[in-house]
């Protein structure tokens, strides 16, 4: 099975397309844009919850407008990458970017909380396309070696967005209502997809439709779907919305695990172009990574959702407010983001900034243990510069990294992969996040101010006797959340030791030099010395091309002269 997979991995049209300076500047742009607005659906609407949640009378259920998305997301990752393989990267990222417009003005439309939650899910099902193509497509017009720098700009527009979408979003339900926030974000998707039709590059399938579609593999696709939405429902809802020994929990659980069960089967034994090859996990730094993917994948997304509730809740500052001091984190992830991007091209090494980056986030989160209702803004700012710079050091490092270790071939889906991996951790972290929150708050709320653990997006405005000791609650409950992040990304940087640095030059040309080393060696079982050794490696380097095991550097978006 092994072999017809790789056969058929290998009959895939190759959408390599390195793009001169001009266009690819178009290009980055385009897909940053488009990167850029779907964070801001993503993001925006954590700050919108608590008045989502009274218009719509959901103040007990309204965390589900983020778990659904987010649900979602997860469910289709691994499809994108596959589907970009068969159909085309540009026509799916179109698509999906079409979808998001749709899912947006359905949710500024809706009428009930069920209807957000399902409209919800399809912004999540569309976003999930929009962030996994533009990785993939950057990674098909520009070289491995270039590829850190390009990374690290949309992991800037990425940054960018979510800081965006909070300020937006609270601008609009100060000046308007929190629909206007979902109507502003359609044209918006409606002006970057026609942008992207005229000036994304392409490259046309070669097979008809109907054989494209022979390939799609669809007992991965189902036996996944189910599996991750009967076991993230049960995960996310449990203890809260659901009593973990109830039927219909422990049902889906059941349900679950063997549906994953029966996935790995279809992926190993069964599908000819599987969604995600069992094959890539044989290799002990992709799986690390992966790893990496997950754990700093539940430690973010929990600061996004649960920063602001610490700033709007045991601080008591105003949305915007609260978002202006989320800049900071956001603004240096930014920055640190291209930094680090320009080392990788430059120095075509992620090792030391895997280091750095999860190092300086270790220490970021050690310290935001610290806070209390009386810690100066300045030092809030001063922690969340560290996080900062740690997840832009991570984030896209991280993801060349994985494509270091991959053969082109199988590029797009170790992509989806990795995403799908990252959003997994979102989903466990935040749910986990909500547990601890909740039972933090029970612990420590009044008992006549015991219901607000019910509803933790609930703002404690009621002024009394006991209102000093509601916002110490709310800060030993954040407090809480915060200890929950450290152990996790402390893992990542763990992790760290098992990342071996092989540089970027692309996996296929490490293979063949060792083939050709090994080819080219004497048949004598005598040792060699190292000199020779190092002869004959640099001697087969030669017949490949010339290529050394230590390219030169080249200048961020100069026009390769190799193939990649």
């Amino acid at each position: 099975m092994k072999t017809s997979q790789t056969a058929a991995e290998k009959a895939l049209h190759d959408q390599t397309n390195i793009l001169p300076r001009s266009k690819l500047i178009v290009a980055l742009i385009t897909l940053s844009l488009t990167l850029g607005i779907t964070m801001m659906d993503q993001n925006g609407i954590s700050v919108t919850l608590p008045t989502i949640a009274k218009d719509l009378n959901a103040q007990n259920t309204i965390s589900w407008a983020g778990t659904s998305s987010l649900i979602a997301n997860t469910t289709f990752q691994m499809l994108y990458g596959r589907m970009s393989d068969i159909f085309g990267r540009k026509v799916v990222f179109i698509s999906a970017t079409l979808l998001l417009l749709l899912a947006d003005l359905l949710c500024g439309l809706s009428q009930n909380a069920p209807m957000l939650y399902v409209f919800r899910g399809v912004a999540g099902i569309a976003g999930g396309g929009i962030t996994n193509l533009a990785m993939i497509i950057v990674s098909d017009v520009v070289t491995l070696e270039q590829r850190g720098f390009y990374q690290g700009v949309l992991g800037s527009f990425v940054a960018l967005g979510n800081v965006a979408g909070p300020f937006l979003a609270g601008a609009f339900i100060d000046r308007a209502s929190w629909r206007a926030f979902f109507y502003m974000l359609a044209p918006l998707c409606l002006v970057v997809a026609s942008v992207s039709f005229f000036l994304l590059p392409s490259k046309p399938r070669t097979a008809s439709l109907k054989e494209s579609a022979s390939k799609i593999d669809y007992a991965g696709v189902l036996s996944s779907s189910i599996a991750v939405i009967f076991l993230l429902i049960p995960i996310s809802g449990g203890g809260s919305y659901f009593e973990w020994t109830s039927p219909m929990v422990i049902s889906m659980l059941v349900i679950g695990v063997c549906s994953f069960v029966f996935f790995i089967i279809v992926e190993w034994k069964l599908a000819r172009l599987p969604m995600m090859p069992v094959q890539i996990f044989k290799n002990p730094v992709l799986c690390v990574l992966m790893a990496q993917t997950f754990l700093f994948g539940c430690a973010y997304q929990s600061y996004l959702y649960y920063l602001p509730l610490f700033l709007q809740n045991a601080r008591q500052f105003s949305v915007l407010r609260s978002a202006s001091i989320t800049v900071a984190m956001v603004v240096v992830q930014s920055v640190f983001s291209i930094l680090s991007g320009q080392y990788l091209s430059r120095r075509r090494r992620y090792g030391e900034v895997l280091w750095f980056g999860f190092g300086m986030w270790t220490i970021g989160s050690g310290l935001m243990l610290l806070l209390n209702r009386e810690t100066h803004v300045a030092t809030i700012v001063g922690f969340l510069m560290l996080i900062g710079s740690g997840v832009g050091c991570s984030f896209q490092p991280t993801l060349v990294a994985l494509q270091a270790n991959s053969p082109k071939a199988r590029r797009a889906v170790v992509i989806s992969a990795r995403n799908f991996f990252r959003c997994c951790g979102g989903a466990f972290g935040l749910a986990a996040s909500a547990a601890v929150l909740q039972a933090a708050l029970r612990a420590n709320l009044p008992a006549e101010y015991r219901y607000l653990a019910d509803n933790t997006y609930s703002l404690p405005k009621t002024q009394g006797p006991d209102f000093d000791a509601v916002l110490d609650a709310y800060m030993a409950a954040s407090r809480a959340v915060f200890v929950l992040q450290l152990p996790l990304v402390a893992l990542c940087l763990v992790g760290c030791l098992f990342v071996k640095d092989r540089g970027l030059e692309p996996q296929e040309d490490r293979d063949a030099v060792a083939a050709a080393a090994v080819v080219s060696a004497p048949a004598s079982p005598v040792e060699s010395d190292p000199e020779s050794s190092s002869s004959q490696i640099e001697d087969a380097e030669k017949g490949l091309g010339g290529k050394s095991s230590k390219p030169s550097v080249m200048e961020v978006g100069e026009e390769p002269s190799r193939v990649r």
